[in-house]
């Protein structure tokens, strides 16, 4: 056969996807918001958490965050999920039953918290060093400086970097597969893993990276908006009514006055 219908027939079978799609839709989709916005939140806590650490002076504070992110940031994301979500399962039946989602939520949670906190720790770095002395000039405690005048800055510019870690959970979402899910707990990558195991054609595995797609790239384009934005800011624009005063008045060419 020829190897171009080959790859037509696996991968674009448009009665294979169109059979997967209403349970992408209304399971996969969701489950997979769920996961990668719940990991993102409680990743950002723990990154910041780890950021303030890691520039602490303190190095009881300074060298555990720094031990914890080579760690989390060196193991493979699957290494650390099947650490967690196996190790502590006997604790998550006692708590919370058969469910894998908040195991898997936080693996993932423990691996973005490694990204997020180095983003946020060279994020609030950047920033000059006086406007803390600035800040503790006017009165502001240390820890009142840091947190109204140095965090929110140092968070506005890597604003970009967090978006792109966002896109990379929406990705990793797909690994607590391995954990093992119900039917009405699959996301979208296990959903198209489903429906090729049954009907031996990998459409609906491409349609779930469509998917992907579809959360990923308008993302992209978010990163890049609000990357455009703190380094040029806003477009400057003329008061209304003040046009005329901007423009500049031009000698007449024939010595009369000026026009």
């Amino acid at each position: 056969m020829d190897p171009l219908s080959t790859l037509w027939e696996t991968f674009f079978d448009w009665d294979s996807m169109r059979a997967a799609l209403p349970e992408m839709l209304t399971v996969g989709l969701p489950n997979t918001l769920i996961l990668a916005v719940s990991a993102a939140l409680l990743g950002s806590v723990l990154g910041m958490l780890l950021a303030i650490a890691g520039i602490s002076r303190t190095r009881w504070l300074r060298w555990p965050a720094r031990v914890y992110t080579d760690v989390f940031r060196g193991l493979p994301a699957a290494a650390t999920i099947l650490l967690i979500g196996v190790g502590l399962a006997p604790l998550g039946m006692q708590v919370w039953g058969p469910n894998p989602y908040p195991l898997g939520i936080l693996a993932l949670s423990l691996i973005a918290a490694a990204y997020i906190g180095e983003i946020f720790r060279s994020g609030i770095q950047s920033v000059e060093a006086a406007q803390l002395e600035g800040a503790r000039a006017l009165g502001f405690s240390w820890g009142e400086a840091m947190r109204l005048v140095i965090i929110p800055q140092g968070i506005r510019r890597v604003l970009p970097a967090w978006v792109n870690q966002l896109i990379a959970l929406i990705k990793d979402s797909s690994l607590v597969y391995f954990l093992g899910l119900v039917a009405s707990q699959r996301e979208l990558f296990r959903i198209g893993q489903d429906y090729a195991a049954t009907t031996g054609n990998e459409s609906a595995l491409l349609l779930a990276g469509l998917f992907y797609l579809t959360l990923t790239v308008p993302l992209t384009h978010v990163v890049n908006w609000i990357d455009r934005r703190l380094r040029h800011g806003r477009p400057a624009t003329a008061p209304v009514g003040d046009s005329d005063d901007l423009d500049p008045v031009l000698p007449d060419p024939r010595g009369g006055t000026p026009r």
